[in-house]
């Protein structure tokens, strides 16, 4: 029985990802950084069939130690300072867990479990202030945001360990992709939570920043799949993962609001202070590589995500 090690597993894609490796037959252990504050919501359902271990991206001994413990054969990095606005304000930690945890785990892999293949979470914000649209493997990185500047890093110290010390160490570019599991932080999930309350009178509007910046936005579920299908492969290689389509966050309101029978103009607010102080503009990008490779391609359209997420809220917001 295969084991994989999750750091992050209880963040979105942790979660999506601990599911599908259980169904896979994989004995799942789960790196968790200690806190007074941990949310194991996302996890709570399988939270027995999966093992818990502590660990933190900012101590590289801690890795060692899980890694030495457990001698998993897939190491899946999902940990991170994930949300983008946070990192303006808090860029020297984004930094530290973002950037430097890559290479304090890759090094603790290398020294204690160089057989164990790699995934590393790479972002799309990389692309930033995109050179060539549609965005693939070779389009040259332009970071907006000290989360994108991070992710740059955490992406070159995977290839730099993968040529420098032969390990099986592979990237996922990922575009943005979603899910009733997404943080409320996150616009997607603030515009169907804010769509599902002001349908049921809790609220009477949202308030939201660029409607206009376009996002190629994919269903979370599927996407973590694209990251075991590259760890399958005898060649560690880098992979965009996306839906190849881009929509503006008005076009989710009104696809979210619309479902619920409200017009999102009537609810929606443009406030100044949800801007970047550096936007991406429009981010699409071109998943030719992983299906002719993996053979990996989108279940679910931009349309059912959204339904999805709004559906979710609905019944989650529902009084007991």
């Amino acid at each position: 029985m295969p084991k994989a090690l999750i750091t992050g597993i209880t963040g979105q894609d942790g979660s999506y990802l601990a599911e599908f490796l259980l169904e896979e037959g994989y004995d799942v252990v789960g790196m968790l950084r200690r806190s007074s504050t941990v949310n194991f919501e996302r996890i709570d359902h399988i939270q027995h069939d999966i093992e818990l271990a502590p660990g933190d991206l900012i101590d590289g001994a801690s890795m060692v130690q899980v890694l030495r413990e457990h001698q998993p054969d897939e190491v899946y990095n999902l940990a991170a300072q994930s949300f983008v606005q946070t990192s303006f304000g808090q860029p020297v930690l984004t930094g530290e867990t973002t950037a430097l945890g890559v290479t304090r785990l890759l090094d603790a892999i290398r020294m204690v479990a160089p057989e164990a293949r790699f995934y590393q979470a790479s972002s799309s914000e990389m692309f930033g202030k995109v050179h060539e649209v549609p965005q693939n493997e070779d389009t040259p990185f332009h970071p907006r945001s000290p989360y994108g500047v991070a992710k740059v890093y955490g992406h070159w110290i995977t290839l730099n360990y993968r040529e420098s010390y032969d390990m099986h160490a592979s990237s996922g570019i990922l575009f943005n992709h979603e899910s009733p599991r997404r943080g409320l932080e996150f616009v997607t999930r603030k515009i169907t939570d804010g769509a599902a309350r002001i349908k049921m009178g809790l609220a009477d509007e949202l308030r939201l920043g660029n409607l206009d910046a376009q996002r190629d936005w994919g269903y979370a579920g599927d996407y973590v799949q694209a990251m075991w299908h590259m760890l399958q492969q005898d060649v560690a290689d880098d992979y965009v993962i996306c839906m190849g389509e881009t929509h503006s966050v008005r076009e989710f309101c009104e696809l979210a609001f619309g479902h619920l029978g409200l017009n999102h103009e009537d609810h929606v607010v443009v406030d100044p202070k949800f801007y970047r102080p550096a936007e991406v503009d429009l981010l699409i990008g071109d998943a030719t590589k992983a299906e002719k490779v993996l053979g990996w391609k989108p279940a679910t359209s931009f349309e059912e995500l959204v339904v999805m997420m709004v559906d979710a809220d609905m019944d989650r917001l529902q009084p007991n």
